[in-house]
């Protein structure tokens, strides 16, 4: 029998391993990316089977909107729902944009929206309380979004939001996986470790040293960066 990260996709094997995973310990982890021994999957053996047209497609949204909501406009003449986004989503937004510019070898829009990320950054007021529970909840419901933007990033035939949309998925549920763990281990956790940060995709690896390579982007070492701690 198999057994598959969902985060990096490592393959445990309990013919090779001689060990069944069932007899693992519960503190046992993903050697590769640190994932917790509840984020691997049984091996699914796929079949092909036909699907009719449109079938594996998510609808993004709630529901569909009608036929009269479609042809509305907001207040600047365009089409489309609009959103406030709060200083730290705008500072999301703006990160992301940053880097994604950096990967493009657009320097100069990378510095630009750097600093938009950095200005709203600062005005990001800190969270009053720190509800781990409430947290690893929004973590969850950001997974789950994450295969909806896929289907439609598929259906577009959109490869590079197709590839974001993975990379967010995995990171999203390290991430999960890593809040888990503080949660039942507490500070211990982190006791000799460091926070390694890929600058790339996000991925955040817990230990003495990052890993060789990224277990989701695949960047070598030296585009992790190492996150301070806060001091109380």
């Amino acid at each position: 029998m198999k057994y598959v990260c969902r985060i990096c996709g490592y393959v445990y094997e309990e013919d090779a391993e001689g060990t069944p995973f069932s007899a693992l310990p519960p503190d046992w982890k993903c050697p590769l990316c640190g994932a917790a021994k509840s984020d691997f999957r049984a091996e699914e053996v796929k079949t092909a089977e036909p699907s009719p047209a449109g079938a594996g497609y998510a609808q993004i949204g709630s529901e569909e909107k009608s036929t009269e909501d479609r042809g509305k406009k907001g207040a600047d003449g365009h089409e489309g729902e609009y959103k406030e986004l709060s200083y730290g989503q705008l500072f999301a937004v703006f990160s992301n944009l940053a880097r994604g510019c950096e990967k493009q070898y657009r320097q100069n829009e990378s510095k630009m929206f750097a600093e938009l990320a950095d200005y709203f950054d600062k005005r990001t007021p800190a969270a009053d309380t720190a509800d781990t529970a409430a947290l690893s909840a929004e973590l969850i419901k950001d997974a789950e979004r994450y295969t909806q933007l896929r289907a439609a990033a598929d259906e577009a035939a959109d490869r590079g939001a197709a590839r974001v949309c993975v990379w967010g998925e995995k990171v999203t549920a390290m991430l999960s996986s890593l809040l888990k763990r503080y949660i039942e281990e507490g500070e211990d956790m982190l006791s000799g470790n460091g926070i390694w940060v890929c600058s790339v995709c996000g991925f955040v690896y817990i230990g003495d040293a990052p890993p060789a390579l990224c277990p989701v982007c695949k960047v070598p070492e030296w585009k992790f960066e190492k996150e301070r701690r806060a001091t109380k």
